[in-house]
């Protein structure tokens, strides 16, 4: 093996010095030190950066390291434009203030985490950041990043469907039924990390010795970034004297059938909610009478009584975003007497959930709205016919199997793999984290 002995190696013309040919292996022994006092390209090392960044916006080069000041201000930081596998760039929070002043991240042209955005945005105090550029299609990824975040989350949307508890019968004599507590649904897009506080509204209760039934509570959902669902609670039913007009709510209460003329017949009352989120309750139209209104559904309004017996409630609503088609919120049925040629009938409970109103004689007690549905209950014929109570709320969120979270406090039912969708169901208040 030859050997070449002297201080210097300069280029014979121009000022290119090529050292061996292509596909050559250059040895450099163990303890050699290379010295670089001038600039090197094409390895892999960091060139720090001797100024520091202290303006709103600065352009990085490959394979930098840069200190950037956000005493003053934030500061956009544009990357490299056309990078090669390989590349890093370095930064790092020179004045401990990026918890104040974020860093931003132009990509120019370049993916970051397999995406080209949401901006990445380092705000974590005295963080130090290091990418390298893998190639078009994931772009840029983090090696080492303080915070470890993933600066690239992207959105999903999460369809709801929300609803209220269900209004309680009326009391006796003649109640009407239950309005359906309030029904809304929404898809918004949200991106990971969010808690999302679901609260599930409690049913009213029947009223009693002439009371009006008591109205649902309110179901709802909300979060940072997320536009509030709240649905409002069912409407009572009417009672007896003076208590015969049925409460507005999501749907409203049926009116009492304690009446003896058509002036002095009780009313159903109308949905008291914008944007509409359910139905009017019926009234009692024919004096003299004593069949009790139906409670308003989500679809469709209560039924009117013109005779001894109970009106229906209204229809509830159907919604797949449980995989199948499940109608809820359906209306209280009105109360009958024992006058009426059909013995008294009593009003049967809207389709969703509504519960059958009482009936005075033979006595049959009217039912509660059905658990989870959010529909009204049955309206009281006689303290031996009681009313029904409204149907608890429920608040469901479906999403893509892929974005679920996994985390959930309340113990919702929660089921994967439906047609490619993670649904979960609050039968109670909880949360959810995206």
């Amino acid at each position: 093996m030859s050997k070449i002995e002297v201080d210097q190696v300069d280029p014979q013309s121009g000022t290119t010095l090529t050292l061996g040919t292509s596909g050559d292996t250059v040895s450099i022994p163990s303890g050699v030190t290379l010295a670089n006092a001038g600039t090197a390209t094409g390895f892999a090392s960091i060139d720090w950066q001797s100024t520091i960044v202290t303006g709103a916006t600065h352009t990085a080069s490959a394979n930098q390291g840069i200190w950037i000041n956000t005493t003053s201000n934030a500061c956009t930081l544009t990357l490299p434009g056309s990078p090669s596998v390989g590349d890093q760039l370095i930064f790092s929070d020179f004045a401990r203030t990026w918890g104040s002043n974020a860093v931003t991240l132009t990509l120019n042209g370049s993916k970051f985490q397999g995406f080209t955005s949401p901006a990445p945005v380092y705000d974590t105090t005295g963080e130090t950041v290091h990418i390298v550029y893998s190639g078009s299609t994931q772009g840029w990824i983090p090696i080492n990043d303080g915070a470890v975040a993933n600066e690239t989350a992207q959105s999903y949307n999460i369809e709801m469907l929300v609803i209220a508890g269900g209004g309680g019968g009326g009391g006796w004599y003649y109640g009407g039924g239950g309005g359906a507590g309030g029904y809304r649904t929404s898809t918004q897009a949200m991106s990971a990390g969010v808690a999302l506080t679901v609260t599930v509204g409690d049913g009213g209760t029947s009223g009693g010795n002439g009371a009006k039934g008591t109205s649902g509570n309110n179901s709802s959902i909300s979060g940072t970034g997320l536009t509030t669902i709240t649905s409002t609670g069912g409407g009572g039913g009417g009672g007896d004297s003076p208590n015969k007009i049925g409460i507005n709510g999501g749907s409203g209460g049926g009116g009492s059938g304690y009446s003896s003329s058509a002036g002095d017949a009780g009313s159903g009352n109308a949905p008291s909610t914008s944007p509409s989120q359910g139905n009017d309750g019926g009234s009692n139209i024919t004096g003299g009478v004593y069949g009790g209104g139906g409670g308003g559904g989500a679809g469709g309004e209560g039924a009117d009584s013109s005779n001894d017996n109970g009106a229906a409630g209204g229809a509830g609503t159907a919604s797949s975003i449980t995989g199948s088609s499940v109608t809820r919120a359906g209306g209280g049925g009105g109360s009958g007497s024992d006058n009426g040629s059909a013995g008294g009938a009593l009003g049967p409970g809207g389709a969703g959930g509504g519960g059958n109103g009482g009936r005075e004689s033979p006595a049959v007690t009217g039912t509660a709205g059905t658990a989870n549905t959010g529909s009204g209950g049955g309206g009281a014929a006689s303290p031996a016919a009681q009313g029904g109570a409204g149907g608890k709320g429920v608040v469901i969120l479906s999403m893509p199997d892929a974005d679920y979270s996994g985390t959930t406090t309340g113990s919702p039912t929660v089921a994967t793999g439906v047609s490619g969708k993670t649904v979960i169901t609050f039968n109670g208040s909880g949360s959810y984290t995206t």
